[in-house]
This record gives structure tokens, C-alpha cells and sequence, in this order.
């Protein structure tokens, strides 16, 4: 007998580990359903996936922070998309690096609306369809800012500690169910993280990765492949990486004269 084809759902699939994950999963022949707020780039994944592959692909577009929307936008999902196998809360942004009395209320206001708020809303919406399903898997996309903070990252590490906080409550909520809880927590990766960070400034984005290789999108793309394909009786709950040059959100080696 053919397996069913599994589908996956990625928020802020525009970008960075969003958009890997979403063409590692189609070449393992999953369906998507993609989410970004940037619909055109978002359509232009879709049809690219499309021309690659043969698995469905559905672009979604909304806002995670704005509950409304993404009320609207998983509900009008058409009846057969509505078996989630997993669903990856991968959106989520840092703004602004300063310390906390000198911080910008609009830079914590977005990080804590995308990274609190909107993980909320997209969960609240899928798990009673798992549920209904009785099977699914969610999979948050944390940092090592979740485990420890740093000077300077107070806000974004508090979003990000909330992450491995509501990933926990989550996994003893969903355990009656069977639903399975990941949380992924990756180190240093050159994504547009920094870029955003930075608000548009390419050198000071660049800066952030000069003297050591960092992570790539694909290589965190690979570990929640590794974390979704495990048998149904396996859960990896917690996963923590890095790059080789990097022990914690402090300690980093880097080469010197490459910074210059």
C-alpha cells in the first residue's frame, strides 16, 4: 500500500530556515502549505517548489501577529488540507540590540507580537485540528538566546525563553493526544536574522558572521527533518546546536584577521 503523502505547515516560509525547511521537505515528498507576509516571494516558492517536485504546495499568506488573520486564513483552508502532520513555528525576528533602559518600545512590541503572540495564535488554531486528526507533531523554532541571555539581547531572549517555556506546557497539554512537541534551538546562523536585526544595515549584518562559519539555514532544516521523520513512538524533544566555534550565547572563537 502507498503511504499517504504527510503535509507540513511553515510559518515565515519566505526566508531563511522557513524557506529551506519547505524545499528539504518537498524533496522528501511532503505537501506544504507555506506562510510568509511577503506574498509574491511566498508565491514564488510555491511555483518554484511546483516545477521541482510533485508534492501539493498551498501559499498562505497572513501576519502572524494579527490574530484576526490567521484566524481567517487556516479556517478558509480547503477540507483536505486540514491534516496537519506538523506544523513548524518557524516566524520570528529579533529588532534592535541596546540595553534594556535605552530600548526601543516598537522593536520589543514586534518581537514580543511575532515571537509570543504569534506562535500562539498559529498553535491555537492547528492543535484542536491534531487533535481531531489524533495525530500531528509541532515543532517550535527556539534559540540559544532561550537558554541563556546575553548583554544587550534582553527582550528577544525573553521571547525566546518563552518558546522553550510554552514548548514544555505544550508537550504535557498534548501528551493525552499523542501529539508530539519539539523544540529546536540553534546558535549562531546566517540567515536575514541579522539583517533584520539590524535594520537593513548589510555591513553591521555582515559583521555578525565574519571569523568563523556559521550555521546555514539548511543545516537547521536538516535537524527538523531528522526531528519530524522519527517513528510514531519517538519524540527528540529539546535539540540545542551550534556552530563548531560557538559553546553559548557567549563564548565564540573567531579568527581575528578575518574580522579585519
Amino acid at each position: 500500500m502507498k503511504k499517504q503523502q504527510q503535509t507540513i505547515m511553515i510559518t515565515g516560509a519566505t526566508a531563511g530556515i522557513g524557506r529551506a525547511t519547505a524545499y528539504l521537505f518537498a524533496r522528501h515528498g511532503w505537501n506544504l502549505i507555506l506562510n510568509g507576509r511577503r506574498e509574491e516571494r511566498l508565491k514564488e516558492i510555491e511555483n518554484d517548489i511546483k516545477n521541482l517536485s510533485e508534492v501539493k504546495v498551498i501559499s498562505l499568506p497572513f501576519d502572524v501577529r494579527d490574530k484576526v488573520e490567521v484566524s481567517t486564513a487556516i479556517r478558509s483552508l480547503p477540507h483536505d488540507w486540514k491534516k496537519i502532520d506538523v506544523l513548524l513555528n518557524n516566524a520570528g525576528l529579533a529588532q534592535g540590540l541596546s540595553l534594556m533602559q535605552e530600548g526601543n518600545l516598537d522593536d520589543w512590541e514586534t518581537m514580543i507580537d511575532t515571537n509570543i503572540k504569534g506562535l500562539l495564535y498559529v498553535s491555537r488554531e492547528i492543535m484542536p485540528m491534531m487533535i481531531e486528526n489524533g495525530s500531528g507533531h509541532i515543532i517550535n523554532l527556539g534559540s540559544i538566546a532561550g537558554k541563556e541571555a546575553y548583554m544587550k539581547g534582553n527582550v528577544y531572549c525573553s521571547t525566546k525563553h518563552f518558546v522553550d517555556a510554552i514548548s514544555k506546557s505544550m508537550r504535557i497539554d498534548m501528551l493525552a493526544h499523542r501529539i508530539k512537541v519539539t523544540a529546536i534551538h540553534p546558535g549562531a546562523v546566517e540567515t536575514e536574522f541579522s539583517l533584520v536585526r539590524f535594520k537593513g544595515d548589510e555591513k553591521r549584518a555582515k559583521s555578525a558572521y565574519l571569523g568563523y562559519t556559521p550555521l546555514t539555514a539548511e543545516d537547521i532544516a536538516e535537524i527538523i527533518y531528522f526531528a519530524a521523520a522519527r517513528p510514531a513512538h519517538v519524540v527528540i524533544n529539546d535539540i540545542v546546536i551550534t556552530p563548531s566555534a560557538q559553546a553559548n550565547t557567549f563564548y565564540m572563537v573567531k579568527d581575528a584577521d578575518a574580522q579585519k
